[in-house]
């Protein structure tokens, strides 16, 4: 049990759903989502939200961003499926609810988009479906949405998935900041054969608070690639699960994030080898500026039945100025004895003799300190496989880096 159980934030939602269950089990029609309400419900109950004492929370101070007085809107529900077996069979299977994030976005959840992906294989060539998910926060009203993706890859599917999120705050210069706080749980099962190249773009604001909480199960002989880009948010959380439970299947996570001013962003990732002959690869770098936060936290764990394992880890961290922060905790929890894995980590400033060399060159200091970033991060954007959305992250990045990114509302990330 939660040791910081009677925080105030969860005592409130707590009671929203004690108002609000019964016109929820109306306005839902739905029996599965309305059981995962209520037994999420007791969970948050006797679970509590987790707290900086949580082990996997340590880096992130949830009350803080849970706190604040946000709208919630739980008179209009928005169900995407046309496949109401789809939510019966796999909605909840695959998320954790005794995770206070992922028992609340449960219990208060208000859009939920479903996909069962099938094989599309033609001549011996198997084509992937490409699905887009744009979620886009805009408003003058502070608010909080909670957002649930499933998505069933088939025997044999392939696909290419897209989930990007957005907030605009754009106001008058009179008129106050919006603020957003959002929690989203995306749930992906992988049938034998099948193929998935995931990539998650966050560009947020910094009065926007995003919690991500992603559960995969990965079966037989299926490849993953999973590409998370971390721009912008006062607080983003995400937090990773990958379990393998089918032999001869190889995966990847790679991630980068971008963080300054006073942003503060925690990626936290488990890679669950449960069966032999897997291989696990994973790649995060960050470059944190400023006054801002950073901290990574990665877990290999090794089950005594997953021999034959191959996984490497690394975290790659620059902090750009003296005052960033950054955390970092790379682990391999092992049980098998026939393994190859590794894991490391580094900590450091912007090379002062290549900066040096630079400037000997004709090239401000700043121009300098964005290229030498730009060098860095982009060994995770080359490994994406798309090359159209390659070069795109190449051009959002450098504009990031130049503090001249384009507002949301101009962003084409997703055409």
């Amino acid at each position: 049990m939660n040791s910081n159980h009677n925080m105030a934030a969860e005592k409130e939602y707590i009671d929203i759903y004690k108002q609000m269950s019964e016109q929820l089990r109306k306005t839902t029609d739905n029996t599965t989502i309305s059981y995962m309400r209520d037994m999420a419900y007791q969970s948050l109950q006797f679970c509590g939200m987790p707290s900086q004492k949580t082990e996997r929370y340590k880096y992130t101070n949830v009350e803080a961003a849970f706190s604040y007085d946000y709208g919630l809107d739980l008179k209009s529900i928005n169900i995407n499926s046309s496949d109401p077996e789809l939510l019966q069979q796999y909605y909840g299977t695959a998320a954790d609810i005794s995770d206070g994030i992922t028992a609340l976005n449960t219990m208060l959840v208000q859009d939920i988009n479903a996909y069962r992906i099938q094989s599309h294989k033609r001549e011996g060539i198997n084509r992937p479906t490409v699905i887009t998910v744009d979620n886009h926060l805009r408003g003058t009203i502070d608010q909080m949405r909670n957002r649930r993706i499933l998505m069933v890859l088939e025997k044999n599917a392939n696909a290419v998935v897209r989930i990007v999120d957005h907030a605009d705050n754009s106001t008058k210069e009179d008129e106050k900041q919006t603020n957003f706080l959002t929690t989203q749980v995306i749930e992906i099962i992988m049938h034998d054969n099948s193929h998935l190249d995931l990539y998650e773009l966050s560009e947020l604001t910094n009065s926007c608070n995003r919690f991500c909480n992603i559960y995969i199960k990965v079966g037989r002989d299926c490849t993953l690639r999973h590409n998370n880009i971390c721009l912008t948010g006062l607080t983003n959380r995400s937090m990773i699960n990958v379990s393998l439970t089918g032999e001869n299947s190889e995966i990847w996570l790679n991630g980068l994030v971008i963080a300054d001013e006073n942003q503060h962003t925690d990626v936290n990732t488990v890679i669950d080898h449960q069966v032999s002959n897997c291989i696990s690869h994973e790649l995060y770098k960050y470059i944190i500026d400023e006054n801002a936060v950073g901290a990574f936290a990665g877990k290999i764990l090794v089950r005594e039945e997953a021999q034959k394992t191959i996984s490497d880890e690394v975290n790659q961290n620059i902090c750009a100025s003296n005052d960033a922060r950054m955390f970092t905790q790379p682990m391999l929890e092992i049980y098998a004895d026939d393994v190859k894995c590794s894991h490391g980590s580094t900590v450091g400033k912007l090379d002062e003799n290549a900066l040096f060399y630079m400037q000997q060159r004709g090239i401000p200091l700043q121009q300098a300190r964005i290229l030498l970033m730009q060098a860095f991060a982009a060994e995770v954007i080359n490994a994406f496989k798309s090359v159209s959305l390659r070069d795109r992250l190449h051009m959002i990045t450098a504009k990031r880096l130049q503090r001249v990114a384009d507002k949301c509302s101009g962003c084409n990330i997703c055409k």
